[in-house]
């Protein structure tokens, strides 16, 4: 490779370093923001089930340290959620120049549209999913079984449960994107219907605890989001040649 050559990307890698070093920046300002209230950004997330705990049951700490990192641990997650937008602005103005007319005029709209389906879907499960589902699991206690869930392992459980929530209200992007490159066709996607809709299931079941209530309310918005992803693709679909 010649000097020519290497130049275009030495120049890509150093504007893709201050493009990730910015997000970087972005996160640890948040988090610096945020970190003195860390404490009470747990027990926010912990209320859709302390509140729902048998009277005199609490959460435990099972480790020396989790007291102090688990709030930590949620701070930092919490950051980067709040952060997102910005990430994604970054990485659209590292790409963006590359993309054809046509082409950003489909990137932009699905940038904004996957980081508001991301927060409706962490939204659904805080809201919707969250108090169902600690409701069952903390009524169907054996007798004589006192409820004390670990702080740490509550952490890991909604974490989990937000990314599954969040990655799956994402589906409608999925759809437009598959259909805009020519993968499939609204048409075919709705002949496949009964299959996308035992899918979803399938999806919920692998995502979700281990119970009917949680997997049918990660399961149904998938499919309504499926049809409107196949609705909205219509229109995604490329009139014009790719001009610069």
């Amino acid at each position: 490779m010649s000097v020519e050559e290497s130049q275009p990307l030495i120049t890509h890698l150093v504007e893709l370093r201050n493009r990730l070093l910015k997000a970087v920046i972005c996160v640890l300002i948040v988090f610096c923001s945020l970190v003195y209230w860390a404490n009470d950004i747990y027990t926010l997330l912990a209320h859709p089930l302390t509140e729902r705990l048998p009277e005199g049951a609490t959460m435990i700490a099972t480790n020396v340290v989790t007291p102090f990192f688990t709030p930590i641990k949620l701070t930092a997650v919490v950051a980067v959620f709040l952060s997102v937008p910005f990430i994604l602005y970054q990485i659209w103005a590292f790409v963006a120049p590359a993309l054809y007319k046509h082409e950003k005029r489909l990137v932009y709209p699905l940038l904004v549209s996957s980081t508001v389906l991301f927060y409706m879907g962490v939204a659904f499960a805080y809201y919707v999913v969250f108090p169902l589902i600690f409701g069952f699991l903390t009524s169907t206690a054996p007798e004589g079984v006192t409820i004390a869930t670990d702080i740490n392992s509550y952490l890991d459980f909604i974490l989990t449960i937000f990314l599954a929530f969040g990655i799956c209200f994402e589906v409608p992007v999925a759809i437009i994107l598959l259909c805009w490159s020519g993968v499939t066709q609204p048409e075919d996607l709705q002949r496949k219907r009964p299959y996308i809709v035992v899918a979803a299931f399938v999806v919920g079941m692998l995502l979700t605890p281990p119970d009917i209530f949680s997997q049918t309310l990660l399961a149904v918005p998938m499919w309504v989001l499926f049809e409107l992803g196949v609705i909205v693709s219509r229109f995604y679909v490329p009139k014009e040649q790719p001009t610069k």
